[in-house]
């Protein structure tokens, strides 16, 4: 029996059982999600759209084999880094496919997806806060892939250490070790262009 704190499962074993209605419900609350996760891991808004896409059919395809021992949230999120991990293995086979991040990528980012809420800021303020964006992109893609998973799974998608580590297939010490890292490294690179310590309180 799943969780009852996370009806999540309740609605993947309906798909389990074929219901379509429960699976569509699923996308429309983690589609946002996931999106945020592939374009932080491969920043190229129309590769993110496919390839999140893609996570959800993998999600439909795996349904009879889903078995809810942990939280639908972590099982969904191991497919999406895998198929991440995947389109790293197929660009470094066939390098003339890739495209390296774009500069401006934190511009770049899906429909419907942004850092923070930019509300009505002034010109200059939005130029400043695309520069840091793509900075944050860009420092964000140079980490290491356990370190960068890592974070943006604890702190975009508020993703609890336990659950990391079914993600990763690490410890929870191991966890702990990889965001204390990305976020030293994060704040090292991006030191000259922030103002507050916002790394140190989040």
């Amino acid at each position: 029996m799943p969780d009852a704190t996370d009806p999540d499962a309740t609605l993947m074993l309906r798909v389990k059982r074929g219901d379509r209605a429960a699976f569509e419900e699923l996308v429309a609350r983690y589609r946002q999600p996931v999106l945020s996760f592939v374009f932080r891991t491969l920043p190229d808004a129309t590769e993110a759209e496919d390839l999140a896409q893609c996570v959800f059919v993998q999600v439909w395809k795996s349904a009879a084999r889903y078995e809810p021992s942990a939280k639908f949230s972590t099982w969904l999120f191991t497919i999406a880094r895998n198929l991440c991990l995947n389109e790293f293995r197929r660009r470094s086979r066939h390098p003339a496919d890739s495209l390296d991040a774009p500069a401006h990528a934190g511009s770049d980012e899906p429909r419907g997806h942004s850092v923070e809420d930019r509300g009505a800021a002034s010109p200059p303020d939005t130029l400043l806060r695309s520069e840091l964006e793509a900075k944050v992109a860009e420092a964000l893609a140079a980490l290491p892939e356990n370190q960068r998973t890592a974070l943006l799974l604890w702190q975009r998608d508020e993703m609890a250490y336990e659950d990391i580590t079914k993600v990763l297939g690490c410890s929870l010490s191991a966890v702990k070790s990889l965001i204390h890292r990305a976020r030293e490294t994060l704040k090292a690179r991006l030191k000259p262009y922030l103002l507050t310590g916002g790394w140190e309180n989040e």
